[in-house]
């Protein structure tokens, strides 16, 4: 079974890209972020039309998640818990084939210091308590998506220029840290665990061409998942295609159940 991930950058702007990313990829699960729509603009014939069922919480202008799959999906709810006043839409969780899928999109967090800083840390203080619930209850689950966090510097071009920046703050590379000791494992870095790989590039400064990326998507396993591991990567080709998103999709193969 392939899963995958893609901060999509606007999922109506950018279908043509996404629907040739899918013909070509041939993933079984994806999870989306930052569709940029509202809820009755999440283009659900389209992507029924490449063989997916979905189910999505958009947002007008920012934000959105959404789960595509070509086996049956049971969603579990659309929203973080733990602050009933958060409106942004941001984490959507489902069961696909036994499995716990929780798709996320991580606020950005910047400028640090400052109120999107702290939005940032209370919203990931709220992902550890329902991803500890789920270490706790022994289920195969993955944590995926967009986390905004840098884990460290083989992640990131020129980390020293990071330091203080919202990604990549110690504050939150100690909380990736913590879901790692919780027993989630980093699928991508595990397979490849001396080499630079990065699923974003700015639009800016031909950081494509120079291949000046950052790792900010990740797909986190739990225990019960980590010996079906098979391989995964990165489509690091799909950033170059015209009016691509600045991410590229990553994905992962398990062993069917």
């Amino acid at each position: 079974m392939k899963i995958a991930t893609y901060n999509v950058n606007g999922v109506n702007g950018r279908l043509p890209v996404l629907l040739q990313w899918l013909k070509e990829s041939k993933p079984d699960i994806v999870c989306l972020q930052e569709l940029k729509a509202p809820q009755e603009r999440f283009p659900i014939n389209e992507i029924n039309a490449a063989g997916y069922q979905a189910i999505w919480r958009g947002q007008k202008s920012w934000n959105g998640v959404a789960i595509l799959s070509k086996y049956d999906i049971t969603e579990v709810q659309n929203a973080l818990p733990g602050d009933p006043e958060d409106i942004q839409s941001r984490y959507i969780e489902a069961i696909i084939n036994q499995i716990v899928i929780c798709c996320f999109y991580v606020p950005n967090g910047n400028p640090y210091p400052g109120p999107k800083f702290d939005y940032k840390l209370e919203w990931i203080k709220r992902l550890k308590k329902r991803t500890n619930e789920l270490i706790k209850m022994e289920l195969p689950a993955i944590l995926i998506g967009d986390f905004n966090i840098i884990p460290g510097p083989l992640d990131v071009y020129k980390p020293e220029r990071w330091e203080n920046d919202a990604l990549y703050r110690i504050e939150v590379r100690k909380a990736y840290q913590e879901f790692l000791k919780k027993g989630w494992l980093d699928s991508i870095r595990s397979l490849y665990p001396e080499e630079k790989i990065y699923t974003f590039w700015d639009y800016l400064y031909k950081a494509y061409e120079r291949n000046a990326g950052i790792r900010l998507d990740h797909i986190l396993l739990s225990p019960y998942l980590i010996p079906k591991l098979e391989s995964g990567g990165v489509d690091s080709h799909v950033r170059g295609w015209e009016k691509s998103s600045d991410h590229a999709p990553v994905w992962i193969q398990l062993k069917n159940q």
